[in-house]
């Protein structure tokens, strides 16, 4: 089955279907490449950093860089890369790379039980949120690029994200 078969899920914008890229703790930046339908790695990180979450794409979405709409999912244990999985929106995290907007959703894993009763942003630690934010601003450093971290929004915020890459996608 080809990725761009995968629907955006039933019940969206509050249930998802994501495509893993990047399981959690990778140093590898693996990405899809449209024109070859395949899983490909684009980079090995140039910094001591890792994944702090699953890192993937929300099928029938186009954000404004051009790309699927970026989702990063909590888990308990990393997945492989290539793994579909229905998530739940809960925020979203705002930041400008190469001087583009890259918004990413964060998400739990819709059938995870240790996820169920997270349902926003507020209800996940300060601290986690501070490692995400600290991963994408140093990440980029040593390969001399440029990321501003703008910090993040509600599952509100997340859902009209999400509904206007939808909107986008079918342009």
């Amino acid at each position: 089955m080809s990725y761009h078969n995968i629907p955006i899920g039933k019940k969206a914008p509050e249930i998802l279907n994501a495509v893993i890229e990047i399981p959690k703790g990778s140093h590898n930046k693996y990405e899809f490449d449209e024109e070859l339908e395949v899983m490909k790695l684009d980079r090995v990180l140039h910094s001591p950093f890792f994944y702090a979450t699953d890192y993937g794409f929300i099928p029938e979405t186009r954000a404004k860089d051009g790309d699927h709409l970026d989702a990063m999912i909590l888990t308990d244990s990393p997945v492989f890369c290539g793994c579909m999985m229905e998530i739940r929106p809960i925020g979203l995290f705002k930041m400008i790379d190469g001087g583009e907007e890259d918004h990413k959703i964060l998400a739990v894993p819709h059938k995870n039980p240790h996820y169920k009763n997270i349902d926003d942003i507020k209800d996940i630690e300060p601290h986690v949120l501070k490692e995400i934010e600290h991963f994408f601003d140093q990440y980029k450093k040593l390969e001399d690029k440029t990321v501003q971290v703008l910090g993040w929004e509600s599952k509100e915020k997340a859902i009209e994200m999400i509904k206007e890459t939808m909107q986008a996608y079918k342009k």
